[in-house]
């Protein structure tokens, strides 16, 4: 199956063009038509399948046809930093030709930059369990108006 078939936004697929992908693996194929259809999608598959891409192009998809504004609309919660920077990358690479934004936040390291992005406004912010409770607590995260996890 084209990723075509799949009925994302051109902006999506000329995305997912420009870095070389063709064909919709298994999981992009199973889980990728009913999370566009707002649904919720349990997956499992082995790594290097498209796990990233079956759940990020749906979801990028249904934010970009809401209302806009600075809220987080989508959190995506990774349970290392290494993972949350690989989604991060992803996110760049998928929504290249379109406004989302996201910010990548973890520990380790200082919280400033990762606070100023916020500040700016995102779409999807993607994080780990520890730098997303601390910054909460902090009152620079709200989660309140996001549709998506």
């Amino acid at each position: 199956m084209r990723f075509d078939d799949l009925k994302l936004t051109r902006q999506f697929l000329n995305a997912i063009e420009d870095a070389g992908y063709e064909n919709a693996t298994p999981i992009q194929q199973k889980a990728i038509p009913p999370l566009r259809a707002g649904q919720d999608v349990i997956g499992i598959a082995q790594t290097g399948t498209g796990k990233t891409a079956a759940f990020l192009l749906p979801m990028l998809h249904l934010i970009q046809q809401r209302p806009k504004g600075k809220h987080i609309k989508a959190l995506v919660l990774s349970p290392t930093r290494e993972l949350a920077a690989q989604i991060g990358e992803s996110f760049s690479v998928y929504s290249r030709f379109t406004s989302l934004k996201h910010v990548v936040i973890y520990g380790g390291v200082k919280q400033g930059p990762q606070v100023q992005k916020l500040k700016r406004g995102v779409d999807v912010l993607i994080a780990t369990p520890g730098r997303l409770l601390d910054l909460h607590g902090q009152g620079f995260i709200s989660l309140a108006q996001a549709s998506f996890f």
